[in-house]
């Protein structure tokens, strides 16, 4: 069973803080609790109920084997991201958001397909047969691939939700998947419009030790519903 979501553990993280006041959006009232020195306080019980919902569809999505893809491109958020999302197994993207990932997937594709085929020159022994040049040519344009393709590699298929930390920053990404019909899941800030996002998370999403502590939630969710799938999918093949 998942952890209870404490307000006192993310009142701990710092959770909620949010942006100066002028720097608000509107829209973000519902889920602020006060100002206090010119800077928005969150509700943390609305970020623990919204957090709650958010994790429940996760767990489903997870739990019915589909990939949800996080997108997290900031300083603070990068290798947090990585690493809680690697732990389960799920697809990220902490370098620039390749325009078109979603919407023009097939091109994405591609690109990963010849990430693979000079990893399949490396092992026949074709990479040997080239020039210097040619090598550092390829080898130059597999590191590109794999900065910003390489925790894509394997995904096959669309995601079927994603997952943002700082909507403003990743609009893009947010918008495509709009485009999809893709779910968003995100962390929202004071700043953001939470209009814009299906799962909303209201959330510090600047300091590392808030975002960790929402990303420990959303993965151990996540985690409960692959768990769960595994038992599910051996009745399946019985049934068969």
């Amino acid at each position: 069973m998942a952890n209870t979501i404490e307000v006192k553990d993310l009142l701990e993280a710092g959770v909620h803080f949010g942006h100066l006041t002028r720097k608000w959006n509107p829209s973000m009232a519902p889920y602020i609790y006060m100002e206090r020195n010119g800077i928005h306080v969150i509700n943390l019980y609305k970020t623990a109920a919204k957090l709650e919902e958010a994790n429940e569809a996760l767990k489903k999505i997870a739990a019915s084997g589909k990939k949800i893809l996080f997108v997290a491109t900031k300083k603070q958020a990068k290798d947090i991201v990585a690493e809680k999302a690697k732990s389960i197994g799920m697809p990220y993207i902490t370098e620039r958001w390749p325009g078109g990932m979603l919407t023009n997937f097939v091109t994405i594709r591609k690109a990963v397909k010849k990430m693979s085929s000079i990893d399949k020159m490396k092992k026949d022994g074709t990479y040997d047969t080239l020039s210097k040049k040619e090598k550092l040519q390829v080898t130059r344009l597999r590191e590109k691939l794999e900065k910003n393709l390489g925790s894509i590699a394997d995904m096959t298929r669309l995601p079927s939700a994603l997952f943002v930390v700082d909507t403003m920053r990743e609009h893009i990404a947010v918008k495509e998947a709009q485009k999809l019909n893709i779910p968003v899941f995100a962390m929202v800030d004071t700043n953001s419009d939470p209009k814009l996002i299906d799962y909303v998370i209201p959330s510090n999403d600047d300091a590392s030790k808030s975002i960790e502590k929402i990303l420990s939630y959303v993965t151990e969710a996540i985690s409960e519903g692959i768990n769960e799938k595994k038992p599910e999918s051996k009745e399946e093949k019985t049934d068969k």
